[in-house]
């Protein structure tokens, strides 16, 4: 892996850049202004094993990671500056100019499309529940929650489980919002919240992590039949970069056809090509932006 640059970014950083040039209006010679530079600026969040900052070393990892860098050097830009931010800040900060692209494994879903352009999808994945140890309240689903009023489940800010949870009964007050994923563990763990959910793959990585015998795996977890899952990560760039988006999705397609995407899936914690890839035309970015 290439080492990366990893750059905090700052809530104050959004205001200026917003109030600033953001060097993406309509687009034009995008692809040629990074090549030039060599440099391409990725927004991400710390969603393990998606994308994240490795506590040791302080490269920038993950699988999706991993796809867009890889992506880049197909398109001829060899450098990463990684920016971490918060989940729910980085559809903003791609639109205000802070970054050339954003990815994290980032479901695509209408809502998103509305602001921001959805390159085609990478991977596909599905959802998870993390419980106490022994599961006291027998969850098994998240139609279980709904049915449960008085249970509490604790999510990260700005990710479909809101949706999905709903769909299936869940009531908004049931919902604790936090930060982060290692904040919805802490959240079961300490006992303010009775179950947390997230992407099957990002709560196995931080379950496994954690360590801890407090919280458990709920490995008989039944997949809900909803719209929306599984689900279909994409990096997403400005709503005006589409020469930029349009390039990397050559360049993308490119490398699911010569096996390079498989190749990072399988040496991904928590990944497989054969659980995750997503065949070229299979499923497409605009048609997951209609509801599809």
């Amino acid at each position: 892996m290439r080492k990366v640059t990893i750059l905090l970014t700052f809530a104050f950083a959004l205001v200026l850049s917003a109030c600033g040039d953001s060097g993406t209006e309509g687009g034009e010679g995008r692809v040629a202004e990074l090549q030039e530079a060599n440099t391409v600026n990725i927004g991400f969040a710390n969603e393990p094993p998606y994308a994240y900052e490795n506590s040791d070393s302080g490269e920038l990892e993950g699988a999706a990671i991993e796809i867009a860098e890889a992506v880049f050097a197909e398109m001829g830009v060899e450098n990463v500056e990684g920016h971490l931010t918060d989940w729910g800040e980085l559809i903003p900060g791609v639109q205000a100019g802070q970054y050339d692209v954003i990815t994290a494994g980032m479901a695509i879903q209408p809502d998103r499309c509305e602001n921001a352009l959805f390159a085609e999808p990478e991977m596909q994945y599905g959802e998870g529940l993390v419980v106490a140890a022994g599961n006291p309240l027998d969850i098994e689903s998240y139609a279980d929650i709904g049915e449960n009023p008085d249970i509490t489940v604790a999510l990260m800010e700005g990710t479909t489980q809101f949706e999905f949870l709903e769909t299936e009964g869940v009531d908004s007050s049931q919902f604790m919002s936090v930060a982060d994923i290692p904040a919805q563990l802490a959240a079961v763990q300490s006992g303010n919240a009775d179950v947390t959910a997230a992407t099957e793959a990002t709560l196995r990585a931080a379950y496994e992590s954690l360590g801890s015998d407090d919280v458990e795996i709920v490995e008989n977890f039944e997949q809900p039949d909803i719209q929306g899952i599984p689900s279909f990560g994409a990096a997403a760039f400005n709503i005006n970069d589409e020469e930029l988006r349009t390039a990397y999705n050559e360049a993308l397609e490119t490398l699911k056809k010569n096996g390079t995407i498989d190749e990072i899936l399988d040496a991904s914690e928590g990944f497989t090509a054969d659980n995750n890839r997503v065949e070229v035309g299979e499923v497409t970015a605009s048609a997951l932006c209609e509801g599809e």
